[in-house]
């Protein structure tokens, strides 16, 4: 399932970078910061959302708007497309619901080779024990 979130949904702010740069840095605000209110987003479904919002609650506010920055590139353009990029692997990451866990039992085969384990590893730290030391 693809979640296609229209372009007039978004809100771009730009600041100076920080970070080297010399003169460009001083002059160019080339940083992008990319603002998503999800809350009035109609592009998410509801479970989608659900997931989101538990999943990065520290990077939504109170007023339940997600903030991306990107200022890795010297442009505007190529900023803003980076914040794009970037919330889509932050939806891909909750679009599909997580896998249940069936509750099983360890096999008996399994049990044998973790009290074998724990046989061998009693006996290796009691090799270490001085002699007639009782602990």
């Amino acid at each position: 399932m693809a979640i296609d979130i229209p372009e007039a949904e978004f809100t771009f702010s730009y600041a100076r970078s920080g970070g080297p740069g010399g003169q460009n840095v001083n002059k160019v605000c080339s940083k992008a910061i990319l603002s998503w209110d999800i809350g009035a987003s109609a592009a998410l479904p509801p479970t989608v959302r659900e997931r989101f919002l538990k999943k990065y609650a520290r990077r939504i506010s109170k007023e339940g708007v997600l903030q991306i920055t990107s200022q890795r590139f010297r442009d505007q353009g190529r900023n803003a497309a980076a914040c794009r990029a970037r919330l889509i692997e932050l939806i891909a990451e909750v679009e599909a619901p997580p896998v249940q866990r069936k509750a099983t039992r360890p096999s008996s085969g399994a049990r044998q080779r973790r009290l074998a384990d724990k046989k061998q590893q009693s006996a290796r730290k009691a090799f270490r024990r001085k002699p007639g030391s009782d602990g």
